[in-house]
């Protein structure tokens, strides 16, 4: 069973060691489905940290062969001294029209490694996700019109979820694992037509003119560009918006339109805590806040008020407030 090479691991543990500026002696929850990619990531991590190296893997019970898969996984671990845990719950209910089956799977899997992280008193979840997945989803969100956030890709980080592989490619993962003399697991949805990722994936497949690292390395820009106007958008919202009983108010000063629907976001949040729109429909109350419309976004009215100001001039006072009850017939 031989270990990553050196040069491997020199390169991992830079990315590792960033991702994790705190609790570094704390265990790391290690998701493993059994395909190469996660397979070298618990290599890594297992050559990194060792006995701090937790497996997990989550069994969605979308396939009749996925038990066995998560069986093989736990005898790999065995083989190499490395706890493993498999992870089981019913899939979550269809919720909403974009609900489908992967987004379903997607956010019962990060449930149950968030739920064995804390039970095991580990600090992080890394996953891996690689430079190839970064390109399939900055096309497929390009396809569908993403600003900034959007096209940032996969983060490297969010909450206590780790992704140290982002500038690694798929077959550079293929081969740590085969040169430790592993075997992966080919999950049938990776080629399955079916799913949008899986066609792109063989589109892109035969493309040699597209450099995969520099394209994620442009994602990372990307994210570095959306956290900086996350960031001016907290600030202008901390020096320019007045919060009292009843709700936000922000005297309007032009702004960027990509502050602007941020800085509704910000409001809308502060009024109602619970709420989570789409950026759709912050872009849409921005523009109508911008003509003096009144409009209602998640559970909050947002208004447009005239202020006079001490020059002698008028001022516009946007205004957000919890939306009355609506009427029942």
């Amino acid at each position: 069973m031989t270990p990553p090479p050196d040069a491997a691991v020199e390169r991992f543990r830079a990315t590792f060691r960033r991702l994790r500026p705190t609790d570094r002696e704390a265990p790391v929850v290690v998701a493993v489905s059994g395909g190469a990619d996660s397979l070298a990531l618990l290599l890594l991590v297992h050559g990194e940290i060792g006995a701090g190296c937790l497996a997990a893997t989550v069994d969605h019970g979308l396939r009749p062969e996925a038990a066995q898969e998560a069986a093989y996984v736990a005898g790999l671990c065995a083989g190499r001294g490395i706890s493993h845990v498999t992870l089981r719950d019913a899939l979550p209910d269809r919720a909403g029209a974009t609900a489908n089956v992967s987004a379903r799977a997607r956010a019962l899997r990060y449930r149950l490694l968030e739920t064995y992280r804390a039970r095991a008193g580990a600090a992080w979840i890394a996953t891996a996700h690689h430079a190839d997945d970064q390109v399939e989803t900055l096309v497929m969100r390009l396809n569908r019109g993403a600003g900034v956030g959007g096209l940032a890709g996969i983060r490297e980080t969010n909450g206590c979820v780790i992704r140290p592989l982002l500038e690694w490619r798929r077959d550079t993962l293929a081969g740590i694992v085969a040169a430790a003399g592993w075997e992966a697991v080919e999950d049938p949805s990776n080629s399955d037509e079916r799913y949008d990722r899986a066609r792109l994936r063989a589109s892109l497949g035969g493309v040699d003119w597209l450099d995969r690292e520099q394209v994620a390395f442009s994602a990372h820009n990307l994210a570095a560009a959306d956290e900086a106007l996350d960031w001016a958008a907290d600030d202008l919202f901390a020096r320019q918006c007045r919060g009292d009983a009843a709700g936000v108010s922000y005297v309007w000063r032009a702004a960027p339109r990509e502050l602007q629907w941020r800085l509704v976001a910000r409001c809308v949040r502060a009024v109602a805590p619970e709420s989570a729109p789409g950026k759709a429909a912050l872009v849409r109350t921005a523009l109508a806040l911008l003509r003096g419309e009144r409009v209602t976004v998640a559970d909050v009215l947002c208004s447009v008020r005239r202020m006079p100001q001490e020059d002698g001039g008028i001022a516009a006072l946007w205004r957000f407030e919890r939306a009355p009850p609506r009427r029942s017939h």
